[in-house]
């Protein structure tokens, strides 16, 4: 299954609530999990980003679904990456002439 990482920001409503982010993080896991996407990791860090997300999904449309659904939380903002392995990489790498 392809791999996406997620990089959120707190909207002024998430940050007013941040005492609820775990909470919330469990909530996002089982919605993701209805959706048929495998959440692997949650990451709360400092600097520019403020929650990191490693998951795995079927398809861009599923992880799509996913991020527009947290989306309408209104809590976080989200820019979400497609994550390619060494294996995946390396296939691509093969048609580069």
């Amino acid at each position: 299954m392809p791999t996406y990482v997620s990089l959120l920001n707190w909207t002024d409503q998430g940050i007013r609530t941040v005492k609820e982010t775990t909470k919330r993080a469990k909530a996002f896991h089982n919605m993701a999990e209805k959706m048929k996407v495998k959440v692997r990791e949650i990451h709360w860090t400092m600097g520019r980003y403020d929650v990191v997300v490693v998951m795995e999904a079927p398809d861009d449309e599923a992880v799509s679904r996913l991020m527009l659904g947290l989306g309408t939380s209104g809590n976080v903002k989200s820019e979400t990456l497609r994550a390619y392995s060494a294996r995946e990489m390396a296939r691509i790498l093969e048609g580069i002439p």
